[in-house]
């Protein structure tokens, strides 16, 4: 169980990676800050509560994996990289420098701790289930963790995903939807009927919950349950706010493009308390 200490030392280790999301963006000219603030505490339950990991072994075949399928929040992920110990302050501060391993979507082999190469929507899914069924072929007990964006349940690549899973009982497998309420153009349910989400989930044989993206409290429980295997996978519809942490940036599809300028990246440190 996580106590009230623990859920604040969270609370405090999230402003600060919100802030270093801002301060790269601006730095690097990379957008998608709204899309990687509403990630970021999904990001730390993982990378803090649940992931199987060390740091210093990048590639330990026995390790966890995380697949980050919506990728142009991959400011989100590096940052949470960098601070968990994968890679310094010197690395991340590469973002967006040609020729760095530090890119503007993550790349194959790229920055210690990137599984795969995403931003394409609609891949992250069936990726996780290769690892997971070559996991089970190599007889190691690993995880899968999928973090996907509402705007992927668009694809038929995942709901092709979401059926063969559940068949093969892949319950290795864990998939987040980061559920923003946002794509890139306009509101998710304006764009495509998603509704009723958790329900289809569950006529396809997923072990289904749904939580408060944001509540710490719920993330690290959520995950907690997860590890008692039933032979199906699980998906978790995490109901989170593009932009999260600072105001002027809250629900505000603009910040899917636009870059701080530093008037904004000051107000922004400054409500998240590190200024």
């Amino acid at each position: 169980m996580t106590g009230e200490k623990e859920i604040n030392e969270l609370v405090v280790l999230s402003r600060k990676i919100r802030g270093k999301i801002i301060e790269l963006s601006a730095k690097a000219g990379v957008a998608h800050v709204g899309s990687a603030l509403s990630c970021v505490d999904i990001l730390i339950a993982l990378y803090w509560r649940a992931l199987k990991i060390d740091p210093k072994k990048p590639s330990d075949p026995g390790r966890d994996r995380f697949i980050l399928s919506k990728g142009h929040a991959a400011t989100a992920l590096y940052a949470v990289l960098s601070e968990r110990g994968f890679f310094g302050a010197e690395t991340l501060a590469l973002l967006g420098v040609e020729g760095s391993e530090i890119t503007e979507h993550p790349g194959p082999g790229s920055a210690p701790g990137v599984e795969v190469g995403s931003g394409s929507l609609g891949h992250g899914l069936s990726l996780g289930i290769g690892m997971a069924l070559a996991g089970r072929i190599r007889r190691l007990d690993y995880r899968i963790f999928v973090l996907m964006s509402d705007g992927e349940m668009n694809e038929g690549s995942v709901w092709e995903a979401a059926l063969f899973a559940p068949i093969h009982k892949i319950d290795n497998l864990v998939a987040f939807i980061d559920f923003n309420r946002w794509q890139a153009t306009g509101r998710s349910e304006e764009i495509m009927a998603l509704e009723p989400l958790a329900k289809k989930w569950e006529a396809f044989g997923w072990n289904v919950y749904e939580i408060n993206g944001h509540d710490f409290a719920e993330l690290v429980d959520v995950l907690e349950k997860t590890k008692k295997k039933n032979g199906k996978p699980t998906i978790i519809i995490a109901k989170t706010v593009k932009g999260k942490g600072v105001s002027f940036m809250e629900d505000d599809n603009n910040w899917h493009y636009k870059i701080p300028d530093q008037t904004e990246v000051d107000k922004a440190l400054k409500e998240l308390g590190l200024k």
